[in-house]
């Protein structure tokens, strides 16, 4: 590092803002006019940082705007200090540990600039910028025109006069910072991106950086992730909560976002570069698609099932997949209470007619739901919570369930499917989406329930034989029915719904919407997208639907060595042959296994050969190695 040195721009690169406009805010917030003087110090700062005015210029008319007090000057630090752009502040310690070779060379103004970075170990006098002037009472009256900086080129100015000696690299985002370079005082000129995007100064650089830790992985210079988050690219189809965005979005990975779901090919073709891949029910990854992800490392379904993916292969390509199996459970549970009743009061039927003008005031075949019988096949998550809310309404509760399950409240177990379609006044299926629960209601079984019964199936399309429903719908042994889920459903809003279910004013038809509540889609965004960010940043498979479940501790003065295989014995042990071949000290390991995989987690000390990893991919039968530090 003796000959590696970094000059480093400060606003909106060291930071996330430019300190004069925020300082504008702050020292112009009883101005009348605030908000047009603010606007035009920002306008001012764009056309100086794109080159479009000289620096000089942009200075001088930015400080004859703002009317800022000391006062205001302390305010401002106070925001900066939270405003450390995330990259810099995640490798805190490098600066520390190199901060005879780093420098800060700013056009802004020293007293904003460094109570900031003095925090990260940053030298006093490797801090270059202009400094303020100002009047008896403490008003900012100008700046200090003796400053190289505060002229054009005085950036390069400043960087010749350090005689440096070895690599320098400039990094910023504007191009005053490109001039250093221009001018032949720095060998590379980084633009950097992580908090704005300049194309006119990313056409200038050698390199466009998104952040810190990417400039860190290109030279192998020590640094506080092992591989840069922007790199990972994330997409995200059928409209995933914002807040599960965002959450993706700040841990630095590139995130594409699609409303609608995507068709084989058509992932095919898109997936090919994506580490992770963010789904709801429509979008089906076929042993097609995860042949074709060739970067794939995690699947996260923003739903309950999971039915959508080949699990087995997956596993087999070493994705881990992601479900949330409780996020959106009360909302489902409160659709069907309300369907239930709806149904019931055949209010439903009675709503069109009056749009039709037809006033029926009859309470013929309508009832309450106290003391009716609530038939749920399938006692999951969904089934049990329904169980409590239908009995609190005074419903009598049966249930029937493949697995054994201990019945809430008053409930009551049926040892038949059969016996609970005999004696349900209400059914409703919560079943999940394996392949052996296909048409389990089928006309033999709409057969054995009462006449008049209420239907409703929020599960899935491919449970319910639909040409058999149609016959008992015909017929009128169903007194009402509710669908949520359909065999085929339409890729996106646009696409038409056609099903022979439509046309029956007794049937309620939802476009999957059972869970579709704004809290459920936001606890399933955030609860997915961090189930995600944990794996891929600590290889934490905690509630993985097809990987081994290992939780664990956070890592500290430590690489993490992740070994995922093939479940065949000898694995561990050749893992620990090739740790000790390369003297590598084992601080924790984890193992953990299921019917498919292998997954081994080794915490090692600091110190160990590089070629670790490569000894790691040749045991026979690893599927993926990866390092984390």
């Amino acid at each position: 590092m003796n000959n590696k040195y970094f000059i480093i721009d400060f606003d909106s690169t060291f930071v996330q803002v430019e300190a004069m406009d925020e300082l504008a805010v702050i020292a112009l917030a009883n101005h009348p006019d605030s908000e047009k003087v603010i606007e035009e110090i920002r306008s001012i700062t764009n056309l100086g940082m794109e080159g479009k005015i000289s620096l000089s210029e942009s200075l001088n008319k930015r400080v004859q705007l703002l009317g800022a007090n000391k006062k205001h000057i302390e305010q401002v630090i106070t925001l900066l200090k939270t405003k450390v752009t995330q990259s810099f502040k995640r490798n805190s310690e490098f600066l520390k540990n190199h901060a005879s070779n780093i420098y800060i060379v700013s056009s802004g103004f020293k007293e904003c600039i460094l109570p900031v970075v003095k925090e990260f170990g940053i030298l006093e006098n490797h801090v270059y910028a202009n400094t303020f002037t100002y009047d008896e009472n403490g008003n900012v009256n100008g700046l200090d025109t003796t400053n190289p900086l505060s002229q054009d080129k005085g950036k390069v100015s400043v960087v010749k006069n350090l005689a440096l000696t070895g690599d320098v690299w400039a990094i910023g985002d504007g191009i005053t910072d490109y001039e250093i370079r221009e001018a032949g005082a720095a060998s590379l000129f980084y633009a950097f991106t992580e908090n704005i995007t300049r194309e006119a100064v990313i056409a200038k650089a050698d390199a466009e950086i998104k952040s810190f830790d990417e400039l860190l992985y290109i030279h192998e210079l020590p640094r506080a992730i092992s591989y840069p988050r922007n790199r990972i690219k994330i997409l995200l189809l059928e409209n995933v909560h914002p807040n599960g965005i965002k959450l993706l979005q700040d841990e630095g990975y590139t995130v594409e976002c699609m409303k609608g779901s995507l068709g084989e090919d058509e992932l095919c073709e898109k997936i090919k570069d994506v580490s992770i891949l963010g789904i709801r029910s429509k979008t089906m990854v076929t042993k097609k698609v995860l042949d074709a992800a060739e970067r794939l490392i995690s699947i996260g379904a923003f739903c309950i099932g999971t039915n959508q993916i080949d699990l087995d292969y997956a596993t087999k390509k070493g994705v881990c997949v992601f479900n949330a199996p409780y996020s959106n459970t009360r909302s489902v549970v409160e659709m069907v209470i309300g369907e239930i009743i709806m149904l019931m009061r055949k209010v439903v039927s009675k709503n069109t007619k009056m749009h039709k003008g037809v006033w029926d005031k009859s309470a013929d075949n309508c009832y309450e739901l106290r003391g009716k019988k609530l038939g749920i096949v399938g006692y999951g998550n969904i089934g049990s919570q329904l169980s409590v809310l239908a009995e609190s309404l005074g419903m009598q509760v049966y249930y029937y369930d493949v697995i054994e399950k201990l019945q809430l409240g008053n409930a009551k177990k049926c040892d038949t499917l059969d016996e609970l379609l005999s004696i349900a006044d209400v059914v409703t299926l919560h079943v999940d989406g394996r392949k052996s629960n296909a048409n389990i209601i089928g006309e033999y079984e709409f057969g054995l329930m009462k006449d008049k019964v209420i239907f409703i199936n929020l599960s899935r399309g491919h449970v319910v034989d639909i040409d058999a429903m149609v016959k008992v719908l015909q017929s009128g042994k169903i007194l009402g029915a509710a669908v949520d889920v359909f065999p085929y459903e339409p890729k996106n809003n646009q696409e038409e719904f056609i099903n022979p279910l439509r046309g029956f004013d007794n049937v309620i038809l939802s476009p999957h919407i059972g869970g579709s509540t704004e809290e459920a889609q936001l606890n399933i965004g955030e609860f997915v997208a961090r189930r995600m960010i944990n794996y891929v940043n600590t290889g934490d498979t905690t509630q993985s639907v097809n990987l081994p479940n290992i939780q664990l501790p956070e890592l500290k003065q430590a690489h993490r060595l992740i070994h995922l295989h093939s479940n065949v014995p000898g694995i561990l042990a050749q893992i620990n042959q090739v740790l000790a071949n390369h003297s590598a000290n084992v601080l924790g390991q984890y193992l953990k296994t299921n019917e498919l995989v292998g997954y081994v987690i080794s915490d090692i000390n600091v110190e160990y050969g590089k070629n670790v990893l490569n000894d790691l991919k040749k045991i026979p039968g690893t599927i993926r190695a990866r390092v984390l530090y």
